[in-house]
């Protein structure tokens, strides 16, 4: 695994900041670690970049312990800060040379990558401007360049794509999933429909503790989330609960002349008799499934909205 968390713990005084996180996530994949203000997520996040040292645990970026190898840890880490970390006077060529330089890149290699990354954030036409002059998204994708200029093997985003407008936002997000073919990433946003579309795995993280992490299907079923099947058409509704047997896996929300409102545990389980069973009762001319959002087993789980 390329980022390893095992039971990471650290207290600030009297605040337990983390209390045992563990968590992996190997190359190719995006790991999102959601919590409110406060649950641990910058804690967790400094330490894998070696600022704050664990009281106890491990925090490991490919075998190699942050803490007892710290440099050769960071060689393989690229650091995306919330904030914009550049130099507004220099131009975006001039931000990414510094920064190259900074990890050990000279020469041909340093230049060779500074293309590279221009074309991969679309601000190669843009090379020579000072930054100064970029709009809040150019800054965003610049910033995810200066991270990922040495070919880091995990990348640490902490929330990219905060203030920017739904179009940038999908654009970097596009970004971020061309930049995982190569490496692991560890992602924090608060919005969490990025999450839903962009993480292969979510943690959700809160007092200090990992509360339950895994794919979007794997949280949805550990906090008992049911699906809700719409079948809109026309129905002598009054004899279908008595056909179908409900149960546990199948619960009638609405019956009506011209719409059947189910949940279900599982659309897929389910589909084909609801469908065979309605239509032996009328004619079922639209099928709508629609599943729980990640807000609310979010909510469910923690007891509040992210931006607490």
């Amino acid at each position: 695994m390329l980022i390893e968390a095992r039971n990471l713990r650290k207290r600030f005084g009297d605040v337990e900041a983390l209390a045992g996180v563990s968590f992996h996530v190997k190359s190719g994949e995006i790991y999102g670690l959601l919590g409110p203000n406060g649950a641990g997520k910058s804690t967790t996040i400094n330490i894998l970049c070696g600022l704050v040292q664990p009281d106890g645990g491990e925090a490991r970026l490919n075998g190699i312990d942050v803490v007892r190898n710290a440099v050769d840890a960071r060689r393989l880490l690229g650091v995306v800060p919330q904030e914009v970390a550049l130099y507004s006077e220099l131009s975006a060529r001039d931000n990414l040379a510094f920064f190259g330089r900074l990890y050990g890149l000279r020469g041909a290699d340093l230049r060779a990558r500074i293309g590279v990354v221009l074309e991969q954030v679309s601000l190669a036409d843009r090379a020579k401007e000072p930054i100064e002059r970029f709009s809040g998204g150019m800054l965003r994708r610049l910033n995810i360049a200066a991270g990922i200029l040495h070919r880091p093997k995990a990348v640490l985003l902490d929330e990219p794509t905060v203030g920017l407008d739904p179009q940038t936002r999908a654009s970097i997000l596009d970004l971020i999933r061309s930049i995982a073919t190569d490496a692991a990433i560890l992602y924090t946003t608060h919005y969490l429909d990025e999450a839903e579309r962009l993480c292969d795995r979510i943690g959700i993280i809160d007092h200090g503790a990992l509360l339950v992490e895994g794919t979007l299907a794997e949280l949805r079923t550990a906090a008992g989330e049911r699906e809700i099947v719409a079948l809109r058409g026309t129905f002598k509704s009054d004899a279908i609960p008595a056909a179908l047997g409900l149960g546990a896996e199948i619960q009638l929300l609405k019956s009506g002349p011209d719409e059947l409102l189910f949940t279900v545990t599982s659309a897929e389980r389910s589909l084909s008799g609801l469908l065979a069973t309605a239509g032996s009762f009328g004619e079922v001319r639209e099928v709508a499934v629609k599943q729980p959002s990640l807000e609310n087993l979010f909510i469910k789980l923690t007891g509040r909205e992210l931006r607490d």
